[in-house]
């Protein structure tokens, strides 16, 4: 009986509603359009305040129908209204909890999945990675060394002058070609590096016996500036070695740097020597950067010391020898590779050695205008090392001496730090007064074993 009160009162509620919803679509229906002027606008606005109150009316009563009627229900049948409540409570949990399950999927999916790459977007340049030498710029250089055949005093020289340097000291006799001391005798036979600048020597000679140039010849480079050969040399001018090497031509210096010895072994049986490299085709980088900086050619301390032995001698290209033994030295006899024609253009290649010397590249191997010393410096890097060249001769109490340098190491190290050490080694010589009259005051000293001459 009570459900179907309930139920009565329900359908006059929803025919209540039904009844103001329609009376509000007819008002709505008959309300004038808004005209232009100020009457039509007046009157629309009437319109409009009626139509307002009527919906307000409305809405009230209908309202007012659903109240009664709700409560008329929630006062009939409690017990359908907690089933309905528990049912959508839980209805509401089930979803709640559906939803945080699919959050959480989703948040595990954003995590696992990788960010799509912005291709169109460039990212900024970076600067590039300060260059980092795989070679030490100081070491024993002594380490390992033989000192077997080594002319002790000679060899202290060379050692004290090197100093606390990753480098290598060559000292020969250029009237022989006896090697006197190696020290980092390793480096000398077998470190074959790039010659850097000590190949404009070949360069310029070929130069000179093509009779492209002479001593006097300008040559003009680049920013318009005029140089001869002795201020080239001097000042060690890659723009006009690069010119002279291209128009010498790869084939013509290629020829006249095998001629002078690279690409060979410069000793005699020497025990662990090998020689560098010299191209069978022109290197990437052109023949102006193979006739300016040695690109392509690869040479050792040996090979450079061979080549200024025959400058110092006149032509004479020799075997380089190494007497181990007091029984070598006793049977020791000069070797002659070959004779070098070069003797008319010394006299236009040395002012431009002696000026290096004097007032360019090699000025810290003090210059002494009663002991001059002729020379050339190198300085480039080669496979990631730093490298400090100098290849020299002088003339010490009447005796002429080659001797070339080689340091390896960091930025620090070059071709004018080279030409220190061989200075301070022709220094150290000279105060030792190892040569009198143009022959040294009795033999040369034979080493056996014993330790010598710690840096």
């Amino acid at each position: 009986m009570r459900a179907a009160k309930a139920y009565s009162a329900f359908r006059l509620s929803l025919g209540t509603l039904g009844l103001a919803l329609g009376l509000v679509f007819c008002l709505g229906a008959q309300t004038p359009k808004a005209s232009s002027g100020p009457a039509g606008q007046t009157k629309a606005s009437a319109a409009q305040s009626t139509n307002s109150a009527s919906q307000t009316g409305a809405q009230k009563a209908a309202q007012s129908v659903q109240s009664r009627g709700r409560s008329a229900a929630q006062a009939k049948s409690p017990a359908v209204k907690n089933t309905g409540s528990s049912k959508q409570t839980a209805s509401s949990r089930a979803a709640q909890t559906k939803t945080t399950g699919a959050s959480k999927t989703a948040v595990a999916a954003s995590t696992t999945k990788k960010a799509p790459a912005r291709a169109s977007v460039k990212a900024p340049a970076r600067k590039a990675p300060a260059r980092r030498w795989t070679e030490p710029t100081f070491a024993d250089s002594t380490i390992g060394d033989r000192l077997d055949g080594e002319d002790l005093t000679v060899r202290r020289a060379a050692v004290q002058a090197l100093g606390r340097y990753n480098g290598s000291v060559v000292v020969v006799d250029p009237d022989t070609g006896r090697i006197l001391s190696m020290v980092n005798q390793k480096a000398a036979l077998s470190a074959a590096f790039q010659p850097c600048s000590t190949v404009k020597i070949p360069v310029a000679m070929a130069a000179l016996a093509e009779g492209l140039i002479d001593r006097s010849t300008v040559v003009r480079v680049a920013s318009g500036r005029r140089l001869t050969l002795t201020e080239a040399l001097a000042r060690s001018d890659n723009p006009y070695f690069a010119s002279l090497g291209e128009k010498l031509g790869f084939e013509r210096v290629s020829y006249y740097a095998r001629l002078m010895g690279l690409g060979e072994k410069a000793g005699w049986r020497i025990e662990g020597e090998q020689p560098g490299t010299l191209p069978e085709a022109p290197p990437p980088e052109g023949v102006g950067m193979m006739s300016s900086f040695g690109s392509g050619i690869t040479m050792t301390p040996l090979q450079l010391a061979s080549m200024l032995v025959a400058l110092a001698n006149g032509g004479t290209l020799y075997y380089l020898q190494y007497p181990r033994t007091n029984e070598e030295l006793r049977d020791f006899t000069p070797r002659v590779k070959r004779f070098l024609n070069i003797e008319p253009w010394l006299q236009e290649l040395e002012p431009g050695m002696l000026g290096a010397v004097e007032f360019g590249t090699a000025r810290r191997a003090n210059f002494d205008p009663d002991a001059p010393i002729y020379g050339k410096t190198g300085t480039c890097s080669d496979r990631r090392t730093h490298l400090g060249w100098f290849g020299s001769y002088a003339e010490i109490g009447g005796k002429k001496l080659v001797v070339v340098v080689l340091l390896t190491g960091g930025a620090g190290v070059g071709g004018s730090v080279a030409a220190e050490i061989a200075g301070n080694t022709y220094r150290l010589l000279s105060q030792e007064q190892i040569f009198t009259g143009g022959e040294r005051a009795g033999e040369f000293s034979m080493i056996s074993t014993g330790a010598c001459c710690t840096p």
